[in-house]
């Protein structure tokens, strides 16, 4: 299996080094690892990991800011992250930490790692163990902060 990691230098913390460790403690798999300058990069590198480089999944990492336009533009990152899962029947697991998710730097350093390694645990069960998936199907599963469980009657 190769899993594709496409970064950001916009973003604060190297949530590549994340998923790239975490990938490595759950399966043997190939790494390919492309990084571009902004959020809105992202699609034609997770494409390109795809089609050029052969990875059966890809992780887009990212993190925008807490302005209205940061906002604005992880929307049209994930427009086009979702318009390139379906041009190339892929899967991409979308890992956007918000700047204003967290109250303060150190707050925010551990939610994107926090989310990055939970994202890389999806994108080996999402290839590798479907089964545990839909195991947890319902269950309120959030990456980052505590998961939600599910709903009662």
């Amino acid at each position: 299996m190769k899993v594709g990691v496409a970064d950001t230098t916009f973003s604060r913390v190297n949530m590549g080094a994340f998923a790239i460790d975490e990938l490595k403690k759950h399966a043997s798999v190939a790494i390919e690892r492309v990084t571009v300058p902004g959020i809105k990069d992202l699609p034609v590198a997770c494409k390109k990991l795809i089609e050029e480089r052969r990875c059966e999944i890809v992780m887009a990492l990212g993190m925008p800011g807490g302005k209205e336009k940061d906002k604005l533009c992880a929307h049209e990152a994930s427009q086009g992250l979702i318009m390139c899962q379906l041009m190339t029947n892929h899967h991409i697991i979308e890992v956007f930490v918000h700047e204003d998710e967290a109250k303060d730097d150190a707050e925010l350093a551990w939610l994107a790692e926090r989310r990055t390694r939970e994202h890389a645990q999806n994108a080996v069960k999402l290839v590798l163990h479907p089964e545990v998936l839909t195991k947890d199907a319902g269950t309120g599963q959030r990456q980052g902060f505590e998961d939600a469980g599910p709903a009662r009657r």
